[in-house]
């Protein structure tokens, strides 16, 4: 998985945006016939209280899909790819209007104790999706720095399953959504939103904090988004 496709739907407003289940069925089918995709996941929002940042207004949906290759992720979505299917009248009108971002990026797993998933009965997992828009003072000493140390505080949150960070790439697409160059992204992820709570109170909380406050300089502040996590496996001909 070295690259990801993603993009974000975020209300205008305060409103009461979401993506309505008949659409979601048919973007996540889409998905999953996409040539040369790995797995992807699609996000909605989820609620988790944070002990030190505020609780910000989650996009109504996203999606963020693998690739092995650049070259197969810009297939997909090129002038004439798959995913132009996504754009196409009629597939995401219950969030029309919502502000719509694309961007594609170089995918960065770390190491978890236990990736096991163990979900409910009927609970999706849940992430926490981190984006850093930028710019830092100097994007090498941050990035270096931050792929040093914060992952393996990350590491010690109870029952984490999934680290990534993902940072920008020069990318050709052409899907009609603003494309957008934050510096970084993470995404962790957990068994439930509950699961997730757990951590974000939990001492290792207290850690990231501590570990905050060692970053090299940057602008541009970063959110931080709870949101189930469908996942999917693309088609095969088996």
């Amino acid at each position: 998985m070295a690259f990801a496709y993603l993009a974000f739907f975020e209300s205008a407003d305060d409103g009461d945006l979401a993506v309505s289940e008949t659409e979601r069925e048919t973007a996540a089918a889409i998905i999953k016939a996409t040539p040369g995709l790995i797995s992807a996941n699609i996000y909605t929002p989820e609620t988790t209280n944070d002990m030190y940042n505020k609780t910000e207004q989650s996009p109504v949906f996203g999606m963020q899909l693998y690739f092995e290759e650049l070259t197969d992720l810009e297939n997909a979505v090129g002038a004439a790819g798959h995913l132009q299917q996504l754009a196409a009248p009629g597939i995401l009108t219950s969030i029309k209007g919502a502000k719509a971002t694309q961007q594609a990026m170089y995918v960065r797993p770390f190491p978890v104790d236990d990736n096991r998933l163990r979900t409910g009965e009927n609970v999706l997992p849940c992430s926490y999706v981190v984006h850093y828009t930028g710019p830092a003072e100097d994007l090498n000493v941050w990035l270096h720095h931050y792929v040093s140390h914060h992952p393996q505080v990350m590491r010690t949150f109870p029952d984490i399953r999934q680290i990534e960070v993902l940072s920008r790439v020069d990318w050709c697409g052409f899907l009609p959504w603003e494309r957008v160059d934050y510096m970084q992204r993470n995404r962790v992820m957990f068994d439930s939103p509950t699961a997730l709570q757990v951590a974000l109170q939990s001492p290792a909380r207290i850690a990231m904090r501590e570990d905050f406050k060692t970053f090299p300089p940057f602008e541009g502040g970063n959110s931080h988004y709870p949101m189930a996590t469908r996942i999917i496996v693309p088609k095969t001909d088996a």
